[in-house]
């Protein structure tokens, strides 16, 4: 039984899909939660008095990580009202798919600046706690586009890529802390973006899927809940891909 009673959860994006997943799940075993959204308010509502159902503490803070400044001020948020930061889920995240002959600055741009350089500033800030209460727990969301790459999305992929190397480096950084840090590697997983995909590619896609099925937010969340743990004290700097067995390294 994986046990977070007494430790505080901070998620990036964690008003819908994965983000909430997680949440919800940590929340369950125990955690208090808090998370950002960057301005789906409404969401963001919903999602903190469902995380206060189960028992616990919530907390929403409005925030873009793409922003230094503003995810220092996410974290610091976090530590005002609950006086710690035990884990740090970076899941923000966001897609501009096209090819690469046709793929704008912009959206380049903004996909590595949400994907990979939101989860750098986002860890930069939780640094210091961290390593003053010589205990932590790192999870970066990547994706088997980080693994394999993906056609059609050159940012993401360089981001998702950039995120396990980032986690690697973080992991060999705060080891001598007792921090650890891991990545999350989803495949195709049934989230809002998904579910709207045209019925014969995502056919497609379970077909690529050796275990034959899309995963689910659940899934994911559980996977991160284990990293989070004491059960995964010992575990730091790997990729965990949930993913049915799409990429197998």
């Amino acid at each position: 039984m994986i046990d977070l009673a007494g430790k505080v959860a901070l998620i990036t994006s964690g008003s819908r899909g994965i983000g909430r997943a997680i949440g919800l799940r940590l929340a369950g075993q125990g955690a208090d939660v808090a998370f950002s959204y960057r301005g789906n308010a409404e969401a963001a509502r919903a999602t903190a008095g469902d995380i206060e159902a189960l028992g616990r503490r919530a907390l929403a803070i409005q925030g873009d990580v793409r922003d230094p400044e503003s995810a220092d001020a996410v974290v610091k948020a976090a530590l005002e009202a609950f006086g710690r930061i035990d884990i740090l889920v970076n899941n923000a995240g966001i897609t501009r798919d096209d090819l690469i002959m046709r793929m704008s600055a912009d959206d380049w741009r903004d996909v590595l600046e949400t994907n990979l350089f939101g989860a750098f500033w986002t860890t930069k800030a939780v640094t210091r706690p961290m390593l003053k209460a010589r205990a932590g727990r790192i999870i970066n969301i990547s994706s088997i586009s980080g693994q394999a790459g993906q056609t059609g999305q050159a940012n993401y992929s360089s981001a998702k890529a950039g995120l396990i190397g980032l986690t690697k480096a973080t992991a060999r950084e705060l080891a001598s802390r007792g921090i650890t840090a891991n990545a999350v590697a989803p495949g195709f997983v049934l989230t809002e973006l998904t579910q709207n995909l045209p019925d014969d590619l995502q056919a497609q896609l379970i077909e690529r899927t050796p275990l034959g099925r899309f995963g689910t937010v659940e899934e994911i969340a559980a996977a991160v809940a284990f990293l989070a743990s004491d059960e995964a004290a010992f575990i730091t700097g790997q990729v965990l891909a949930v993913d049915g067995g799409l990429v197998m390294m």
